[in-house]
């Protein structure tokens, strides 16, 4: 793992090992610039949101195992793009995220007063 940092300013934390997500698969939502589509957002999907996804073709329910993809469950962590949960956001259907484990790079698209509204407490 690099020296990546969490919108807190702090070390960013391991989001989800089961399943193993992240741009890399490592569990973390580190990005890089072969990441297009900026996995930093450590989310809890939910039920809402998981449809809400599928309906903009991004099928995230439904197993994948060439890709080695189980499929998500509404309360599975999960490196979203920042782009669908702030377009997730805006529709009114965004999941909790995890603050300690949503990369700095989501500051980029949405202000941190606004992750804080959605933040899991753990």
């Amino acid at each position: 793992m690099t020296n990546a940092k969490n919108v807190l300013g702090e070390k960013l934390e391991l989001c989800c090992t089961d399943p193993v997500t992240g741009f890399f698969r490592n569990g973390v939502c580190e990005t890089g610039p072969q990441d297009l589509g900026t996995h930093v957002v450590c989310a809890q999907v939910t039920e809402e949101f998981l449809a809400f996804t599928k309906a903009r073709g991004n099928n995230l329910s439904t197993p994948v195992p060439s890709y080695n993809f189980p499929g998500l469950k509404p309360g599975n962590k999960w490196c979203l793009c920042v782009s669908r949960w702030k377009e997730a956001l805006d529709a009114g259907v965004a999941p909790p995220i995890i603050l300690e484990a949503t990369h700095e790079a989501a500051l980029n698209v949405v202000p941190l007063e606004v992750l804080q509204e959605h933040a899991l407490n753990l």
